[in-house]
């Protein structure tokens, strides 16, 4: 049995392994699919790039907002400094005060001459008995007489002389000792004719030791490449002035000419140290630039030794003449002082669109000085420039006037730009206006080539007599507008025109520049 069994199986298996055969199976791979692969990647990255940039911008938008609120600031204060009326105020005039304390001291000294002159009058009168007619005259020679015998009868003699008390003479001689001292003060003190002198630089020095707090160098940094390829680098200093501390910064105002091109700009305080500044705003006008000083970067010792300068008035009728003390970059080194007096002021200096005053002095200094002019209460009073002296004075220091470069000095410390139009504007006195028929406004003298307002149609012999809402009276009122007017809108003017019989009313409408095109 147990063969057949094998028999039959060794019978079926060849028949059943090619029953089987069909169901035998080859795996081959997938083939890749290139032009997909390449554009999922394609997409993968570009969607990569997105997520980044949306990143990126989401951080530039939320990081002040989450920086301000989890490390909050404080906001910078407006500087604002307030306009002045032409006005003489009497602490103002230091001659006048110098000649009222002249003329107390004067007034004691006659006093005290007049008193110890009486008292030595009376003096010698009452040992002559004759100066103050208490004693005897020739006129009562009976009185004389008598107490000639009363004086006889009372004063014992012996040996022809006359007894005295020692401590009566002693005394006496004490007594006359005072009053020849109290006659002659100045037998006890030595005569020093240079006391006086030297008394008044001590107290100009005074002065200036609380000044130079204010002062700074302000240091323009460039750097130069030579053929070699080597770099270079130079540095031009000039003078700068703390005129402001906004809680935020600390701005210096200085000149801008020496500042362009500046890689960057250091300030050097009066205690040494110095701090890296950026330019706020500058007028090409009048070349002043308002710096910004992070108070981050100054230290505590630099910012309580540092003071802001005290901005005061330059147009007190009692200027000229008064001593003054030159402070600043004035002979090309820095930290150079120079005692002088004004010798004039109120020289107006037309520019486009502003008017400034000048003031000279008797201060002898280099061509191209920087810094500013105090008075005697250590107040600033004029911005140093001698750009605009003439050939024969050109040595000798001007100031611009700081009461007309207040509402300048305000909108540069706030960071705002000066609209330019480039109109140079006067007043028409009344007597010409009555004289020729002229509407009372702003005279245009002159105007720059290709500005704003000439490519509108604004001519030199305008007169200008409203801008905006605002009617023009003189030229001042035309450049206070102007410097309050907004940069980015247009500006109304309404000028005066001059026709064949009379003057015709013309309207404008000038989009001011941010600054003059050169």
């Amino acid at each position: 049995m147990r063969m057949n069994d094998e028999k039959n199986e060794n019978s079926e298996s060849p028949g059943t392994t090619s029953d089987f055969e069909f169901l035998q199976e080859k795996i081959k791979e997938r083939p890749v699919n290139k032009k997909r692969l390449l554009k999922r990647t394609i997409i993968t990255a570009s969607m990569a790039v997105l997520f980044g940039l949306l990143a990126c911008l989401s951080f530039l938008l939320l990081e002040p907002v989450l920086n301000n609120w989890l490390y909050p600031e404080e906001e910078p204060e407006i500087v604002t400094f307030p306009q002045e009326q032409d006005e003489m105020r009497p602490e103002d005039m230091l001659t006048e005060g110098t000649a009222s304390g002249q003329e107390e001291s004067a007034e004691s000294e006659a006093e005290e001459w007049d008193s110890s002159s009486h008292s030595s009058t009376e003096g010698q009168g009452a040992e002559t008995g004759t100066d103050d007619g208490s004693g005897p005259t020739d006129a009562d020679p009976q009185q004389t007489e008598t107490k000639e015998r009363e004086s006889g009868s009372t004063e014992p003699e012996k040996d022809g002389a006359v007894e005295t008390d020692p401590h009566e003479e002693s005394a006496g001689m004490e007594g006359m000792t005072t009053a020849n001292l109290a006659e002659d003060p100045k037998e006890t003190e030595p005569f020093e004719p240079l006391k006086p002198y030297q008394t008044q630089y001590e107290e100009l020095y005074k002065i200036y030791n609380k000044v130079k707090l204010s002062m700074v160098t302000v240091t323009a940094v460039h750097s130069d490449v030579d053929w070699f390829n080597n770099t270079d680098q130079s540095e031009g200093t000039t003078a700068g002035v703390i005129i402001a501390n906004n809680n935020r910064e600390l701005l210096i105002l200085s000149r801008k000419s020496s500042l362009d091109g500046a890689e960057t700009i250091r300030i050097v305080f009066c205690n040494g140290t110095d701090a890296e500044a950026v330019i706020k705003q500058y007028d090409q006008n009048t070349d002043l630039a308002v710096l910004a000083v992070d108070l981050k970067y100054i230290g505590g010792d630099t910012l309580e030794s540092a003071m802001v300068a005290t901005l005061g008035s330059s147009i007190s009728s009692g200027m000229t003449g008064s001593p003054i003390i030159a402070v600043g970059n004035l002979f090309g080194y820095k930290d150079t002082v120079c005692y002088g007096m004004v010798t004039s002021k109120g020289n107006v200096v037309t520019m486009a669109d502003s008017e400034y005053k000048m003031m000279t002095t008797d201060i002898y200094a280099g061509t191209n000085p920087s810094g500013i002019l105090v008075d005697m209460r250590g107040e600033v009073i004029g911005i140093i420039d001698n750009s605009h002296n003439h050939e024969d004075t050109r040595n000798l220091l001007s100031a611009v006037g700081i009461t007309e470069l207040k509402g300048l000095i305000s909108k540069l410390s706030n960071g705002e730009r000066i609209p330019y139009l480039g109109i140079y504007a006067q007043d028409i006195s009344a007597q010409v206006r009555a004289e020729m028929g002229l509407p009372q406004g702003a005279y245009i003298v002159d105007i720059d080539m290709d500005s704003p307002a000439m490519r509108k149609g604004i001519q030199k012999g305008d007169i200008v007599v409203r801008v905006g809402s605002q009617d023009i009276k003189s030229a001042a009122d035309y450049m206070n507008v102007l410097r309050n007017a907004r940069t980015e809108g247009s500006i109304n003017i309404v000028v005066q025109r001059a026709s064949v019989d009379a003057y015709e009313e013309m309207h404008f409408v000038v989009q001011a520049e941010l600054e003059r095109i050169e």
